[in-house]
């Protein structure tokens, strides 16, 4: 069985958290961070995922493809990514046939590209690992966190990005939604019954965008009444402020024009967000760099006053998500109960002073800011799993805009109709009927193109369903269908079957003065009852069947040649090792135990096998790395034998004179003894 795990992907760190029997866990990968940075790199031989891409982003700029969740399910011609995203990106991104954006890079020597929902899955492939290894447990069901604006599209694009890293993806939750459960689940003092509901209002805003919601409690539940966000307004428009500032500064005082050149770019964006941190804590802050660019080393410094006013600009954004949320729900700050902060960029002082007079009250930092949207995500995978019971928590998410279907006019009847309304609330299923003279196609659109976000697309999905037989003499026959919003805000019919009336006798009940053995009277009754099943073909934004498996199988490809590059630097290294090793010890705890024709024989066989490593054998394969190993372990583990032999005798000789002086100790303690008694006797 697979252990529920939830991840909150994030555009510049995701966290990972893992559901058991005795809680929920944050999962620490290889480095024991508590997050792994959102990167994908693509090196001479191998990828570089996470961390190890981190590392190496400032010299593999160009190949290191980062703000992934950005550009999942976007159009290359979006004017959001055209405006916004773009700035952002330091390796080359490019239309694909499809009109989606794919990142074109060098990997193992050759130029490839991949697609957006490529990279994700490679990214997601390396997060599943690490929560293998962390929780030595099978891990396949997911439950991923993403951002509440999300539209549907994108929402079937990460899940595919799920699949094509080998995962289950059971759910996809809003990421604010799942710190709401993560408070919901943790707290025990609401209110139950028809008391009146705690209204919370969580506010994120972490690297990339802004969300509010506002949710109402109750004891077990939660429902949110309104979201509204800012998709272009984060932590990395901080970062980029200060980083214009200090390039305009080195221009001036050092000449140096950073803007041209991507790695000296990325080195002073870097150490702006660790700026921006310090600065969250402290009124001032040096900073320091060397060798920017053209070798030159630069320092300044920068205070908080100053950090406060270069970001006035961005601070007139903070108020729009929460006026609007609190309008949607129709409540005004005075409704607040509380304000919970959640996102790493909610620690600046200035942006907190902002929201807090944006609400007119104090803030709360009941959660945990970086891993609530982990924690909240690992539990709703949790309450999908078989295995493991969890406290009952029911919890409903918004629907932002309202959704139509339509249908083939086959009679006189309606074409389309709102079935699920805006400001509504999913996981949500409606019942419609139709009378149907055949197979026959439906669709989902969005009711109001205006009221959408620029670039969404109108159109949601298409259905064709099939095996409608009419009953001979009818002209058409009811259609029952089953349309539901579902618990990952996608858009579906569930189930399709036709129906037909039936008379069955219904037995009348007996008035309560009747006789005993009075006999039961019947009546004529019709029901309406399920007759066919109908066949019910989807065609959504999801991949095909057939692509999902191509990109499965190369993803599996590229994983297996990451493995082994991995274990072919770890033989190659133990190799090294060895050599150098097993040098040392021929001089020293070896020297008595080989004789002089074996330290000659196996000094120069030592002295070949590092010029072959440092030579020919320096990119060499796995297999040749392990038989150099063991040429030169046949006659080193001899040599070491005789060592651990003489070792274990002097082990044993130890043994036997620590347990000789211990007899002989207890002899003359008797000995003692015995002439006590003695002398006592006399």
């Amino acid at each position: 069985m697979s252990t529920p795990f939830g991840l909150d992907l994030g555009n510049h760190n995701s966290v990972l958290a893992v559901a058991r029997n005795r809680g929920i866990d944050i999962v620490v990968n290889e480095v024991s961070n508590r997050s792994t940075p959102s990167l994908v790199g693509f090196g001479p031989k191998n990828r570089y995922l996470g961390e190890a891409a981190k590392n190496k982003q400032t010299s593999n700029i160009k190949n290191t493809v980062d703000n992934l969740k950005r550009i999942v399910g976007l159009d290359y011609n979006d004017t959001d990514f055209e405006k916004f995203e773009s700035k952002y990106f330091t390796s080359k991104l490019v239309k694909l046939e499809d009109g989606k954006i794919g990142a074109q890079v060098r990997l193992a020597g050759e130029q490839e590209t991949f697609s957006a929902v490529q990279l994700a899955g490679m990214f997601m492939d390396k997060m599943k690992h690490t929560a293998i290894e962390d929780s030595k447990a099978n891990i396949t069901d997911v439950c991923l966190a993403v951002p509440a604006w999300y539209n549907e599209e994108e929402r079937y694009t990460i899940a595919d990005a799920a699949r094509i890293a080998g995962l289950n993806p059971v759910r996809v939750v809003n990421d604010i939604t799942a710190a709401a459960v993560s408070y919901g689940i943790f707290k025990t003092d609401f209110p139950e019954g028809s008391e009146k509901p705690r209204i919370v209002a969580f506010v994120d805003i972490g690297h990339s965008s802004y969300t509010c919601s506002i949710v109402a409690f109750k004891k077990g539940e939660a429902k949110v009444l309104s979201t509204a966000y800012n998709k272009n307004f984060g932590g990395r428009d901080f970062d980029r402020a200060i980083t214009e500032h200090f390039a305009d500064e080195f221009l001036t005082k050092y000449k140096i024009n950073i803007r041209e050149n991507a790695k000296a770019y990325n080195r002073v964006l870097t150490a702006a967000e660790k700026l921006k941190k310090v600065l969250s804590a402290n009124t001032a802050a040096p900073f320091n760099i060397e060798s920017v660019m053209n070798d030159v080393d630069c320092s300044s410094q920068l205070t908080r006053e100053e950090l406060e006013e270069l970001v006035k600009p961005l601070l007139a954004h903070v108020t729009e998500p929460v006026t609007k949320a609190m309008a949607l729900a129709k409540l005004t700050p005075e409704d607040i109960d509380f304000v919970e902060l959640i996102g790493g960029t909610t620690r600046i002082p200035t942006l907190k002073n902002s929201i807090s007079e944006a609400f007119g009250k104090p803030l709360s930092t009941t959660l945990n800011q970086d891993e609530a949207i982990a924690k909240g995500a690992a539990f709703i995978c949790a309450i999908h799993s078989p295995t493991l019971r969890v406290r009952p928590f029911k919890f409903e998410d918004y629907h932002p805009y309202s959704v139509s279907y339509s249908w083939d006019k086959q009679v006189e009847d309606e074409e389309s109709m709102e079935v699920f309304a805006a400001g509504s609330n999913f996981p949500s299923t409606k019942m419609i009927t139709l009378h149907r003279t055949g197979d026959f196609k439906m669709s989902a659109d969005f009711t109001t193109p205006s009221e959408l976000p620029h670039g969404t697309k109108v159109h949601i999905a298409d259905w064709e369903i099939t095996g409608v037989e009419l009953p001979e003499g009818q002209t058409s026959i009811p259609v029952k269908l089953k349309l539901r919003a579902d618990p990952s805000g996608l858009h579906t019919i569930e189930e399709a079957y036709t129906v037909e009336d039936i008379i069955v006798k219904e037995e009348i009940p007996l008035p309560e003065d009747s006789p005993e053995d009075a006999e039961p009277e019947f009546k004529e009754v019709t029901k309406t009852v399920k007759k066919d099943t109908l066949n019910i073909v989807a065609s959504t934004f999801a991949l095909s069947d057939d692509k999902l498996n191509e990109l499965i199988e190369k993803e599996n490809e590229m994983f297996a040649q990451d493995k082994l590059v991995a274990e072919t630097e770890d033989r190659k290294n133990a190799l090294e090792e060895y050599i150098y090793s097993l040098r040392g010890k021929l001089d020293e705890e070896y020297a008595e135990f080989a004789s002089d024709a074996e330290k000659t024989k196996l000094q120069g066989m030592l002295a070949k096998a590092e010029e072959w490593l440092y030579d020919d054998g320096y990119d060499s394969t796995k297999g040749k790395y392990i038989a150099k190993y063991e040429e030169l372990a046949m006659l080193g583990n001899m040599i070491r034998g005789r060592y651990l032999s003489k070792q274990e005798e002097k082990k044993q000789a130890m043994k036997a004179k620590d347990e000789a002086a211990k007899m002989a100790a207890f002899h003359e303690k008797l000995a003692a003894q015995k002439a006590e008694s003695d002398e006592k006797s006399a």
